[in-house]
């Protein structure tokens, strides 16, 4: 890489080679790229089925079914159905009605009770309508539980328990053209109608388990950490797993969940042997409690101030201050345009286009090798350590941060197994085999994530049907296709809450914020004007998606040379469905001004009846 001279008087020392460490991240890549790609991973179905049970409510539930009509039907009781129910009642909605496949809301944090779960963005930003419910978290990164007990606050405070079907899987949908509203089923013999449906469904909640050839022999006991199984481990999201004291324990997964709980198996297990395909990026946490004179300083307004300007830095923009002052705005800072404007201040003229490219590229390998310093700080094996290193750009995997982490390595009671990016080998009755060897385990425990980059349909159990019959799954057959992420032409009054052709931010409930409020003024607009329907225009949709799909090479590029992962559906390109391949290129704050200058416009292209 020849550097630019306007680079160099800026960057500062360069004291590794940048283009032997671009040929060392492509060449880790290629070790872990598979055919297969996201068809590695086995839908938990038929007799994978009791991986997606549910172990935190009693079993035989049972209850009347319900026939009735509700005036919006939210599917999702995680923060996007809460926001969404929150908005509503805001807005006037009497009759609303939850359906939550899980025992309670809360979504993923309903869920994700392995022990050490905790958000990893700051939860002063992260947890929704902290002023109107007059609450402040008790730490800067709130542990699981108290982000579950927000969510039931919310749900009481916005009464969104009242006529909520919990424990409730949708089983079919459809348009009633003649009645102007959507016929809902479900598994426990409902059959209810609704004016609006508001689909927050979320892009993590079915679990995945990976496709090992004899995963279904293995007699060990095993468990998806989603529905961690206190039962048999003993202890709580604290640790104190103490019935594994006796157990020689394996986790097949070392991404930002495993990054959390294994330090607590490594501090019980008898034994604990960590299968790592591919390495996370871990970096410092420095959590701490909630400071009383700070809280005591807020002012109204505070959050949303704080989420603005927290979004901003991480979405390359520049703030005079920065309230967060994390490891996530401190990446941003050196990694986004925040860095070319003070280059360019520096060297007193603007950075070009190539300029600024290649600084970010050479701050980006400048901190992932920090990253792998931090390792060698740590983890006391030169080998454990070397397999430890993340060798690909900071965004190419989620980034994590945990301070105890890497020192669980230097337990002398937990094994590092490194398949070098193959992946485990194959399962015996009472083993895992890697790397040629047999591992004899009581339990396996997967840290394998959540169905990604697969289908609408898959991910929900069920199709939408819309107008003249027409589903969901073949009106998006060729891809995703909406306004705004949020609606779609044939599917009156039908809402999309996520990421579905949307930006992507790091602090998800933010995003999730604007879009309630945007579907909210879409409702309240057409109720006052004594409209029922609402639909988008099929030449709106057409030209928002021409413009995502225009946008679609601004992550394509990047994530082209990254390792294998759910950010790039495993290496296969083309993926219509993967995680960053139908969202708004441009990012959050274009996407956000656009929503608000369409609402201000009028709302041209939506139709009301």
């Amino acid at each position: 890489m020849q550097i630019y001279p306007a680079v160099a008087a800026v960057a500062g020392t360069i004291d590794f080679d940048p283009d032997a460490l671009h040929q060392k991240y492509l060449a880790e890549r290629d070790s872990r790229i598979r055919p297969d790609g996201i068809g590695q991973y086995v839908e938990v179905s038929a007799e994978f089925s009791r991986y997606v049970d549910d172990p935190y409510v009693d079993p035989g539930f049972t209850r009347a079914p319900v026939f009735d009509d509700v005036e919006c039907a939210i599917i999702g009781g995680g923060f996007g159905g809460l926001l969404m129910g929150a908005r509503l009642r805001e807005a006037g909605l009497q009759s609303l009605r939850l359906v939550e496949s899980g025992g309670d809301v809360g979504g993923t944090w309903y869920w994700n009770r392995y022990p050490g779960a905790m958000c990893d963005v700051e939860s002063y930003c992260y947890f929704p309508l902290l002023e109107e419910l007059g609450y402040v978290p008790r730490h800067k990164y709130s542990f699981a539980p108290e982000i579950l007990e927000h969510s039931r606050r919310i749900a009481r405070h916005y009464r969104l328990y009242d006529g909520a079907l919990l424990q409730t899987s949708i089983t079919a949908m459809h348009w009633d053209e003649s009645k102007r509203r959507w016929v809902i089923e479900t598994n426990r013999g409902d059959r209810f109608t609704a004016q609006y449906v508001a689909m927050a469904n979320g892009p993590l909640s079915r679990p995945k388990l990976p496709g090992i050839p004899g995963i279904d022999r293995f007699q060990g006991y095993t468990f998806h950490t989603s529905r961690w199984d206190y039962r048999y481990t003993g202890g709580d999201s604290t640790g104190n797993l103490a019935n594994l004291r006796d157990k020689r324990v394996g986790i097949i997964g070392t991404g930002a969940t495993a990054v959390q709980c294994i330090p607590h198996l490594g501090a019980s297990a008898k034994e604990l042997f960590v299968f790592q395909r591919t390495p996370s990026s871990v970096d410092a946490r420095n959590n701490h409690a909630t400071d009383p004179a700070w809280e005591a300083s807020l002012k109204p307004g505070w959050q949303y101030r704080r989420m603005e300007n927290f979004n901003i830095l991480v979405s390359g923009g520049d703030q005079e201050e920065d309230l967060v002052h994390d490891g996530w705005t401190d990446i941003f800072r050196n990694l986004t345009a925040t860095a070319a404007v003070l280059a360019g201040q520096k060297i007193g003229r603007k950075l070009t286009e190539e300029e600024r490219d290649q600084l970010i590229v050479l701050s980006d390998y400048r901190k992932m090798n920090q990253v792998r310093a931090r390792v060698d700080s740590i983890v006391k094996d030169p080998a454990t350590a070397a397999a430890l290193k993340p060798w690909y750009r900071q965004f190419c995997k989620r980034p994590c941060f945990h301070d105890e982490y890497l020192d669980t390595y230097n337990r002398p009671n937990v094994t590092l197994v490194d398949t070098r990016g193959r992946g485990v080998e194959r399962m015996t009755e009472h083993s895992v085999i890697a790397n040629g060897r047999e591992y004899e385990l009581d339990c396996l425990i997967f840290a394998t994530g959540f169905e990604v980059g697969t289908s609408f349909t898959r991910r929900t159990g069920y199709d939408i049907v819309g107008r003249d019959g027409v589903t969901l799954s073949s009106h998006w057959g060729d891809g995703t296709r909406t306004l705004h992420g949020m609606t779609t032409n044939g599917f009156p009054n039908c809402f999309f809450i996520g990421r579905n052709q949307a930006a992507v931010t790091v602090n998800l409930p933010l995003s999730l914020q604007n879009q309630t409020r945007h579907i909210a003024h879409m409702i309240t607009q057409s109720r006052a004007k004594g409209f029922d329907t609402v639909e988008v225009a099929q030449e709106a949709v057409d030209a928002y998606v021409d413009e995502v799909r225009s946008l679609s090479g601004m992550n394509a590029n990047f994530f082209a040379e990254c390792t294998p992962g759910y950010y790039n559906s495993e290496g296969a390109a083309g993926n219509k469905n993967g995680f960053f391949s139908e969202t708004y290129g441009a990012g959050s704050l274009r996407y956000f001004e656009i929503l608000a200058q369409w609402r201000d416009g009028g709302m041209p292209g939506l139709t009301m009846r």
